[in-house]
C-alpha cells in the first residue's frame, strides 16, 4: 500500500492519495527512505491514521460511496487482506449495503483462479447468474475505468434497509 501510494504521489502530486492506515500497520507500510514510519504527505499523500482494521474498511466504504458516478472498488494484486477486502465490498454490493462497481485489475492473469471460483460457485448454485456479474475485472487501466464507468448493479442484489438501529 505504502509504495503504491508513493508512487502516484510521485507521478500526480499529493492531492491524488487518501491513504487510510491502522496505526498498527504504520510501520510496516508507510516508510520513509531511512526505513522510519512517516505520514508525510509529500511522500504518501494525505493520510488519515484510523485505530483498526474495521474502521479502515469501513472508513475506504465511505469513501468510495461518497463518490460520484463511475467510481467504486478495485482490487489489484494482493495478498489475504486484498482478497478479504474485495469478498467484502462484493458481498456489500450483492446485500445493498453499497451500489458501486467492484473490480479487479487483472495484471498477467493475477486473478484468474478468482475468477474461476466464481463461475464455479455460478455453476455449482451458490451465487446466481446474475449476481456472479457483481464482480468484473479488466486487464488494463483504460478497462477497469470503463467498467466503473459502466458498471450495472446485479437485478438480484438485496432490497435491504441497512440504517442505525
Amino acid at each position: 500500500m505504502g509504495e503504491i501510494a508513493r508512487t502516484l504521489v510521485s507521478l500526480s502530486g499529493p492531492s491524488s492519495v487518501h491513504g487510510i492506515i491502522p496505526t498498527a500497520l504504520m510501520r510496516y507500510e508507510q516508510k520513509t527512505d531511512s526505513g522510519e514510519p512517516s505520514i508525510d504527505e509529500k511522500i504518501f499523500g494525505r493520510t488519515t491514521v484510523v485505530k483498526d482494521m474495521h474502521t479502515r474498511k469501513a472508513a475506504m466504504a465511505a469513501e468510495v460511496s461518497a463518490g460520484g458516478a463511475g467510481s467504486g472498488f478495485v482490487a489489484l494484486s494482493g495478498g489475504f487482506g486484498t482478497l478479504e477486502e474485495l469478498m467484502e465490498v462484493a458481498t456489500w454490493n450483492q446485500l445493498g449495503i453499497h451500489d458501486k462497481g467492484v473490480c479487479v485489475f487483472n495484471v498477467e492473469g493475477y486473478w484468474d483462479g478468482l475468477l474461476r471460483w466464481v463461475r464455479d460457485a455460478v455453476e455449482a448454485g451458490f451465487i446466481s447468474q446474475e449476481n456472479g456479474k457483481i464482480l468484473v475485472a479488466g486487464t488494463t487501466p483504460e478497462e477497469v475505468i470503463g467498467l466503473l464507468k459502466d458498471y450495472t448493479n446485479s437485478k438480484e442484489r438485496f432490497q435491504l434497509e441497512w440504517g442505525q438501529h
